[in-house]
């Protein structure tokens, strides 16, 4: 019998050189500079630049939202920020040509074939190192040992980076999370920001900013392409994967997500059941859940159905919101809670792409509107549920946990004519003692008052995209004022 023949040196250093162009060409491949950088890159990238604190940075998030691509992008940061090029090297672990390899045995092959110290300063990235087995315990060897060195670490398995990073990285890794594309960043990226402008809104002699457009006919059709493509940067550009969202999807996002990722971190035996589950979910995202109701629609054991909510919320797949009753009081024990995808493109890629009349528009407006919310760090929005009505989104102070305000979202403009049909959403104001709410509206912006109660009511396109582009830059400064 023949031996087994193992890849040579020879060729895991070709294979070294070639994933690292930028050592001759001095850039990275036109492939990846002519790509636009997200607006999260001025957030990850002072984490890499960071020096006084000695961390490996972890870049975690779902597929396909744009992690290699950010991680070329910094690449050519850092060349334009005269790091010269031979010092900066990117290893992409899922090639199998370095099966059997560790961290550091790749880190001496670079140093090798570039002839350099590991005394000097350098800049590693291990792009997918969900792929190298115990990849935490042998990066965190690496920063132990190589104090001049920066690592970088990429993943699209982000529970499994979540947990092992947690467990074993304690004060030696800073984890990123890079999440969907926000509706803000999905203008920003197809190059419309010119829809949208800063504008100051006056209420009983108080001036405030506001994002305004001038054609939210236009803005609301691009809103409706958010919702079916805008989670992911490569559908939102690309008409040709638009066409078939589905294939690209749920072959490339969500079975490696449900059938591989989870399955092999959780130990789960039955993927159909999860994904039966899953399924289930984001047909009816932003619908009230039980557990019971779910068991019956999904076929899946009650207990069991508990444990898969936790592993979908742990992939950032799904979003759990739980509810308040009238008096803004939680419960004791959660029966019924709201569950959101956490990008609502995933819904039309498993089923089919929506219009601005389809009968779960609505939900989908929902979706979109709270998957912004949560990109904002620290928040946890509830909903409001009672006997006899309900408000969709409400925000507790968390020393006194009162209500700081309400938002109503709707996809229609009947109830600016007819403030009647808000009683719910008013009885839980007066109740609670706000004297301010927002409802969301098809294409009206107007202000109204009525029996001590202000409402404000804007478009949910327009809402959904100052949610998400206030959470960046909020954000934003709060890294200049750590930075500076």
């Amino acid at each position: 019998m023949k031996n087994l023949h193992s890849f040579s040196k020879e060729q895991i250093i070709s294979k070294i050189k070639f994933e690292n162009p930028w050592w001759e060409k001095l850039e990275i491949d036109d492939y990846y500079s002519s790509m636009k950088k997200r607006l999260y890159f001025d957030l990850f990238s002072p984490l890499v630049y960071e020096k006084s604190v000695k961390r490996a940075v972890v870049l975690m998030g779902p597929r396909r939202v744009g992690k290699t691509v950010m991680l070329f992008h910094l690449v050519q940061d850092l060349i334009n920020n005269r790091v010269p090029p031979k010092r900066i090297c990117y290893l992409s672990i899922e090639n199998p040509i370095y099966n059997g390899l560790s961290l550091e045995e790749l880190l001496h092959r670079f140093l090798e074939v570039t002839n350099q110290n590991p005394s000097e300063e350098h800049y590693i990235i291990f792009d997918e190192i969900q792929y190298l087995k115990d990849w935490e315990i042998h990066l965190k060897t690496l920063v132990d040992s190589y104090h001049k060195i920066k690592f970088i670490v990429s993943g699209s398995a982000a529970a499994a980076l979540k947990l092992k990073s947690n467990e074993s990285g304690a004060g030696r890794f800073t984890d990123f999370m890079l999440p969907p594309l926000t509706f803000h960043e999905y203008i920003d990226l197809k190059g419309l920001s010119h829809l949208v402008s800063l504008k100051e809104k006056e209420w009983k002699g108080l001036i405030g900013n506001y994002f305004h457009t001038d054609n939210i006919e236009e803005f609301n059709s691009h809103f409706i392409d958010y919702i079916n493509y805008g989670g992911y940067p490569e559908v939102s550009l690309s008409k040709e994967i638009q066409s078939n969202p589905g294939r690209y999807i749920r072959n490339d996002i969500v079975d490696k997500v449900l059938l591989r990722d989870l399955p092999s971190l959780y130990g789960i035996k039955d993927v159909q059941e999860l994904n039966s589950l899953f399924t289930t979910i984001a047909y009816n995202s932003g619908n009230e859940f039980t557990y019971e109701q779910l068991s019956i629609s999904s076929g899946v054991a009650k207990n069991t159905i508990k444990r898969y909510i936790e592993y979908l919320e742990a992939a950032f797949l799904i979003r759990v919101i739980n509810k308040i009753d009238q008096n803004s009081k939680k419960f004791k024990r959660a029966t019924s809670f709201k569950i959101y995808l956490t990008n609502p493109s995933l819904r039309s890629a498993l089923f089919a792409p929506i219009d601005k009349a389809d009968d779960f528009i609505g939900n989908m407006v929902e979706t979109a509107i709270f998957s912004q919310w949560g990109h904002n760090t620290g928040f946890t929005p509830y909903y409001a549920r009672w006997k006899n009505g309900e408000v969709d989104i409400v925000s507790l102070s968390a020393e006194k946990q009162k209500p700081l305000w309400a938002v109503e979202i709707k996809w229609s403009n009947r109830y600016v004519k007819s403030l009647s049909k808000l009683s719910n959403l008013k009885s839980f104001c007066k109740k609670n003692k706000l004297d301010r709410t927002l409802v969301t509206t098809l294409d009206i912006e107007e202000i109204k008052d009525d029996d001590g109660l202000t409402y404000d009511f804007t478009p949910s396109s327009l809402y959904c995209y100052t949610v998400g582009r206030n959470a960046i830059e909020k954000k934003l400064n709060l890294t200049m004022a750590i930075t500076h």
